[in-house]
Order: C-alpha cells, then sequence, then structure tokens
C-alpha cells in the first residue's frame, strides 16, 4: 500500500485531535509553502471525507449560539455522535486580533472525548465565516466526525456564506422575535432551513409567539414548490427542552434532501470563488504597483471614478 502523502495524514485518518488541530492550522496558513502542504494533505484525504450532517448555525449577538452549540453538542456526543464544533470569532478591523473565547463558551463540550471545538479568526472573510471553513470541514469529516457545527460570528444580516458550506442553515431567535426580525430582515430568512427561538424558558409565552411570527415568516417566504417546508420551533440551551425536535428535524431534512447533489453544487460554487481569488492574485501579480497607484491616486482625487479607473488598468490604458 503507498505511503500517506503527508506525515499528518495517518494521524488525522485515525481520528487524532491534535492531528486535526494541526492540520487545520495548516490548511488556514497563509505561506505559500504551507498552502501547498495543505492541498498534498486535503487530497490525500478527501475519500474519507463528506459523511457527516454539517449545520450552519447563525443568530444575533445575544441569542445564545455558543450556550445552544453546547447543549445540542453534548446530547449528540453522549449518543455516540462524534461533533466537531467550526467556531468563527470576528476579527478586529484594527489590530487583526480575535478574542478565541469558543472554547471557554462551551466548556463542558470542550472536554468531552468525542467532541472537537475550532475557533478560527474571521480574518475579514465577509459572510460569517472564516477563510478556510470549507477545508477544516473536510479535515473534521476525514478525522471521522460525523456531525459538524458551524458557528458564525453573527452579525445580523451577512451571516450566509454559511449556507453555501452546509446541509443544514440555522437560525436562532429570541423570544421577542418581532424586533429581531425586524433585524434580520428577509435576505437570511430565506436561506433558514430551521428557525428556532431559543432562550424559551425566560418567557413561554413570547416564545410561542416569537414561534407563530417566525413560522408565519418562513409561509410567505418559501416558494411553493420548495423540497422542504422550513420549520420553526423552540428550545432552551439551560433546560433542553426542544434540543430532541432540534435534531429530529435535522434529521428528516437529511432524508427528505438531496444531500449529495446540494454538496455537488456547493463544490461548484466554491471552485468559482477559489477562481475569482486565484484570478485576481495573479493578476495583481502581474500589474505594475506604480500603475496601481496611480489610479488609487487618481480615484482618491476626483479625476476618475472607481468605475473608470478599474476599467482603464483593464485596458491598459493611461489615466
Amino acid at each position: 500500500m503507498t505511503a500517506p502523502a503527508h506525515p499528518l495524514a495517518a494521524a488525522l485518518l485515525a481520528g487524532e485531535r491534535r492531528a486535526l488541530a494541526r492540520a487545520i492550522t495548516l490548511s488556514e496558513s497563509t505561506r505559500p509553502e504551507h498552502e501547498a502542504q495543505a492541498q498534498v494533505l486535503l487530497a490525500e484525504v478527501l475519500p474519507r471525507a463528506g459523511r457527516s450532517l454539517r449545520l450552519g448555525l447563525t443568530g444575533v449577538p445575544g441569542v445564545g449560539k455558543s450556550t445552544f452549540i453546547e447543549a445540542l453538542g453534548l446530547r449528540l456526543a453522549d449518543a455516540g455522535h462524534r461533533v466537531a464544533v467550526l467556531a468563527v470569532d470576528p476579527s478586529s478591523a484594527r489590530t487583526g486580533g480575535s478574542i478565541m473565547g469558543d472554547k471557554t463558551r462551551m466548556p463542558g463540550l470542550a472536554v468531552h472525548e468525542g467532541a472537537f471545538i475550532r475557533p478560527s479568526p474571521s480574518g475579514g472573510t465577509l459572510g460569517g465565516v472564516a477563510r478556510r471553513t470549507r477545508e477544516a470541514i473536510t479535515l473534521c469529516e476525514a478525522a471521522g466526525y460525523d456531525v459538524i457545527l458551524v458557528e458564525t460570528v453573527g452579525v445580523g444580516q451577512s451571516e450566509t456564506q454559511v449556507a453555501a458550506m452546509t446541509d443544514l442553515f440555522v437560525l436562532l431567535a429570541l423570544p421577542n422575535a418581532g424586533d429581531e426580525l425586524q433585524g434580520v430582515k428577509r435576505g437570511i430568512m430565506e436561506l433558514a432551513d430551521l428557525c428556532v427561538v431559543n432562550k424559551a424558558d425566560l418567557d413561554p409565552r413570547a416564545a410561542v409567539r416569537a414561534q407563530t411570527q417566525l413560522r408565519a415568516a418562513l409561509t410567505l417566504l418559501t416558494p411553493h414548490d420548495a423540497p422542504w417546508r422550513p420549520r420553526a420551533l423552540r428550545a432552551s440551551a439551560v433546560t433542553g427542552e426542544g434540543l430532541d425536535e432540534v435534531w429530529a428535524a435535522a434529521q428528516d431534512y437529511a432524508r427528505e434532501m438531496d444531500l449529495p447533489r446540494r454538496r455537488q453544487a456547493q463544490a461548484a460554487v466554491w471552485f468559482d470563488e477559489l477562481l475569482r481569488e486565484a484570478a485576481w492574485k495573479q493578476f495583481v501579480a502581474g500589474t505594475s504597483p506604480h500603475r496601481l497607484t496611480e489610479l488609487r491616486t487618481s480615484v482618491q482625487a476626483g479625476r476618475l471614478t472607481a468605475v473608470q479607473a478599474v476599467a482603464a488598468l483593464l485596458a491598459g490604458q493611461p489615466s
């Protein structure tokens, strides 16, 4: 048998958490030599990936994403599932740093032998996910984790890219969903496969009212011929209420939807995104820095619009 092409591959495929952590770190590196090594590793373990149920979870700050994920994750891990949590923390626009405090917010799950938690900085990536979240999902699956929970940064309306890399997109809401619905708008509601009113134990009546409002909104936003009718549920990460119903809905979704076809479409989107990124890097590398500075200065000075400057750059014309 041919030996693994990368030294981390054997340990990763054996499910060693340290190897998985090192592999994700390698995939997140922007150094060219590390990127090349990461691709060798990903190619080696790719046949073992794709055997999990991927859930993306989002919601406004304060909705209790980390607490909910820990409660659900512990329940699944205790039932014999291997649960991986990929939590994305917002990066500072000034320093680029992140707090990376998700392990401290999930103390029970962080030490469970059947769980793996990986916080990653968003690094300025839009859509609520990190730059290499897709690669991290692949690596977790190759390591034998059968449930992948992706927690977004939680900034509101931009939390949409996670829906393009997970099977089920879960929107967490607060009992006062009337105001929150105004905050999240329809863009994210249209992508939600499941809405869960969290912290239902704080105000049961408000939670029921919020569930009703969400159900009505989902009905209006879902096309009549949609293969899946999004559901609105209530849950409490503190009491455990509704967690079994949430997992049951996720399993129903997995049975009723054509997940392989969905993932094929997501892979095509991923390819297109990487192609745009690579083409941009190649274009910038082959363009004179002086020319870029000249055009940028012209835009700043008001001599050219940004559209005119880009057109001039692409056409190779003088400004």
